[in-house]
């Protein structure tokens, strides 16, 4: 069976928790790993001040015994330091009526019944995303058995975009700069930009870009529409909070070109084997990889909380106002990349698990280097 997973907790409630399902026993389960990609999604110029107090660490409740994966479900949780409130107890939190324009607020008060907005935003808030992380670390150490890695760095903030030729050792020069640029003149110009937001109240959206390296050909399908790996990324990737749009390779640059000038055309290597000199459809044809990187490039909608509010209507009077201000981030884009690589990691363990089955991972290694030796 495919690798898949849930989430539940609340902004402001006790804890976080995940559970992973599927994941074959045997995976070497690297704590200090784990730990630090929830590092690394706390970091990035232009995050709120809760970062200051969250020190986010996951516990493995299930699924795994003396660091290794014995073939049931994982459980992790991570403890929420700003707790305002238990199952039991009232929200120790402000009520919210003045709801935010772009954010779930009203469509999920209108859905739910809700007075407010409370209820909606403690669970729709992008807190929910470091469960995200945790869980898509375990989807990383499966895929680095395979000889897959996921990274990410920030393209663009604010319309400042870079211009990016060297692509080596992408995570560890990205987690280097505050807004994780590869292109440092470019990084200064997002910092001046954000900085200019925030004097302004207002926030910044952007792009952000995973590249998967070492994937063999064949992983996805063609033959159903919930089996095609770029839809199964586009979903994931669609899902973590403030992005709008999703693109694979150079989709967007080539709707607009004639057919002669965007498909990757195929050539013989010097081994023999097919080969391509370019890679504009980032990876996946037809819905399965190609053997060259997978490109995905997230785009952010600037954050809906912004500190001097937005016209709207307070729900509990009717009466127009400015929408409610609560903690937030100018730009999350740099630690929105971050998210995205464990999205794209758990999609992508998703398609493998279900291609692949195995009850071990000596059974997922083998059976994948049979199959790509097969190609």
């Amino acid at each position: 069976m495919a690798i898949r997973y849930v989430t539940a907790g609340e902004s402001h409630g006790v804890a976080l928790v995940g559970i992973l399902e599927n994941v074959p026993a045997g995976l070497d389960i690297d704590f200090d790993f784990v730990n630090a990609e929830l590092n690394r999604r706390m970091g990035g110029y232009g995050r709120s001040s809760r970062m200051a107090t969250e020190n986010d660490r996951a516990m493995f409740l299930s699924g795994v015994i003396s660091g290794r994966t014995i073939g049931s479900p994982i459980a992790v949780q991570i403890q929420n330091a700003d707790c305002r409130f238990d199952c039991e107890s009232a929200c120790g939190c402000e009520e919210v009526t003045a709801v935010r324009p772009g954010h779930a607020d009203l469509s999920g008060a209108v859905k739910y019944g809700f007075d407010g907005a409370r209820n909606v935003l403690e669970r729709a808030s992008a807190r929910s995303t470091a469960m995200t992380v945790a869980l898509g670390a375990v989807a990383k150490l499966y895929l680095k058995r395979l000889g897959i890695q996921v990274c990410s760095h920030t393209l663009a903030i604010g319309g400042v975009i870079a211009k990016v030729t060297d692509y080596s050792h992408i995570n560890a020069r990205a987690d280097k700069d505050r807004v994780r640029c590869l292109n440092s003149v470019a990084s200064e110009k997002m910092i001046e930009k954000i900085d200019g937001a925030r004097n302004s109240g207002d926030t910044l959206g952007g792009v952000a870009e995973i590249i998967v390296l070492g994937c063999k050909s064949g992983i996805g399908s063609y033959v159903s529409a919930d089996k095609r790996l770029d839809g199964l990324i586009m979903r994931a990737v669609g899902c973590v909070p403030s992005v709008k749009a999703v693109e694979i390779g150079d989709g967007i640059a080539g709707s607009a070109l004639f057919g002669s000038l965007f498909h990757d055309e195929i050539y013989t290597s010097d081994s023999g084997a097919p080969c391509r000199k370019t890679n504009r459809a980032g990876g996946i044809e037809g819905g399965m990889t190609n053997g060259e990187p997978i490109v995905v490039r997230a785009y952010f909608k600037p954050i809906p909380t912004l500190r001097n509010g937005l016209n709207t209507v307070d729900i509990s009077s009717g009466l127009a106002a400015k929408s409610a201000r609560e903690r937030s981030d100018v730009c999350a884009v740099p630690s929105g990349g971050v998210v995205c690589e464990a999205a794209v990691a758990l999609a992508l363990a998703e398609a493998i698990s279900d291609m692949l089955g195995g009850d071990s991972m000596e059974e997922v290694v083998k059976r994948y280097n049979d199959k790509a030796s097969a190609v």
